[in-house]
């Protein structure tokens, strides 16, 4: 976004009384925000949703050097606003009733991933942190992008899981990107930033108030395909999360726990009410598989090009290799990787591992790209990740 559209977003969002929720009908009235600012009194007080005090707000706004200010700090800092107008904002949020009108992000976004939270108790057990690392670096692997809060515990476990496999993760904040929270997740922001993205919809320098996790919570469900519980008490913040993905039309997971835990009862309660119990990653993806249609080996996103575009050529992931470019489309609709990867099971039952070793793309793109591949009816999964064409 160039500074100009950045200046009227980040006007706009700063006056009180315009929510998320006012923001669509603005744009849809006047097009864009410069014509919000410019637009007369009685015209913005007929906009649904919008008073008469919050349109001679608008008028009166004249904090520019403000505004400024704060954009030079986003650029110092190396965040950026994506919008949902923008093509990178998660493709899941836009059917959100209240979907942020703004994200400040830092890293890179991808309209189309395919996201699972993993969500849990801050003060989890030794099988929780071993039952979250292990789901959430399988689900990496096979190109699933992890979602969760970088709280204590269970939160940070999953997004670890999903760095050691050296796949995407996501951490939505609430606190502006510049205030960490726990401040022992430094270490962690800064590596999720180099294989995802960490993304707030507060500005920077926003404290992370006990009010901010239950909104920060709805962004978590809502921009996932569906929501694992690994632990939670009875009233934990992952039973919102929970409640929220349902309300959202999500799928919901647990993962069972002891029955004698008391960190287990909010898990076992969501599988009495329905929750699909959990055991391996392919519990989860045959229950997200029907609901993808998009390609998995994705072309470069426009707000990675974007990001390229400043900040020079792409950059290294944490193995220290450089991202292949993004595959050419041959004839037909595969793509060439997609044809590589076919001809590596050519030869009849071959493992994931040998998949990746023949095509020499990233781990996390073969995956996702056997997914969709699997989806399209065009190879079958055995188990221990032995593929084959399907015949």
């Amino acid at each position: 976004m160039n500074p100009e559209d950045a200046k009227y977003w980040l006007a706009l969002k700063s006056l009180e009384g315009v929510g998320n929720t006012l923001v669509g009908p603005l744009l849809e009235r006047f097009g864009s925000p410069a014509s919000v600012f410019s637009a007369p009194v009685h015209e913005l007080a007929g906009v649904r949703g919008m008073s008469r005090k919050i349109a001679e707000a608008i008028l009166a706004f004249s904090d520019w050097d403000g505004i400024l200010r704060q954009i030079d700090g986003l650029n110092q800092a190396g965040f950026r606003v994506v919008t949902f107008l923008d093509e990178c904002y998660p493709k899941n949020l836009l059917n959100m009733y209240d979907r942020p009108a703004l994200l400040y992000v830092a890293g890179v976004l991808n309209s189309d991933d395919i996201s699972i939270a993993v969500v849990g108790s801050r003060h989890a057990s030794t099988y929780g942190r071993y039952t979250t690392d292990r789901i959430s670096r399988e689900l990496a692997l096979r190109g699933v992008t992890i979602v969760s809060g970088m709280a204590r515990g269970i939160d940070s476990c999953a997004h670890r899981g999903a760095l050691a496999a050296k796949g995407r993760t996501i951490a939505v904040l609430g606190s502006g990107l510049d205030v960490i929270y726990p401040p022992e997740n430094k270490k962690l922001f800064d590596a999720i930033v180099q294989q995802g993205a960490v993304i707030s919809e507060y500005p920077p320098g926003t404290q992370p108030l006990p009010f901010h996790f239950p909104a920060r919570n709805r962004i978590i469900s809502g921009m996932s395909w569906g929501v694992l519980v690994v632990e939670a008490g009875e009233k934990s913040g992952s039973l919102i999360t929970a409640k929220l993905a349902m309300e959202q039309g999500r799928e919901v997971f647990a993962i069972p726990g002891p029955i004698d835990s008391a960190s287990s009862r909010g898990a076992n309660s969501l599988i009495k009410q329905g929750a699909k119990l959990i055991e391996n990653v392919d519990d989860i993806l045959e229950e997200i598989l029907p609901q993808l249609e998009q390609p998995a080996v994705k072309p470069v996103s426009p707000c990675r090009k974007a990001l390229e575009t400043e900040s020079g050529p792409e950059k290294p992931v944490n193995d220290g290799k450089i991202r292949p470019a993004a595959p050419e489309k041959d004839e037909g609709n595969l793509s060439l990787a997609d044809r590589k990867i076919l001809e590596a099971i050519a030869g009849g039952k071959t493992h994931a591992d040998d998949i990746i070793a023949q095509t020499g793309f990233p781990p996390a793109e073969v995956m996702s790209a056997l997914i969709v591949l699997e989806l399209n009816g065009r190879v079958e999964q055995h188990p221990g990740k032995w593929f084959t064409l399907k015949k």
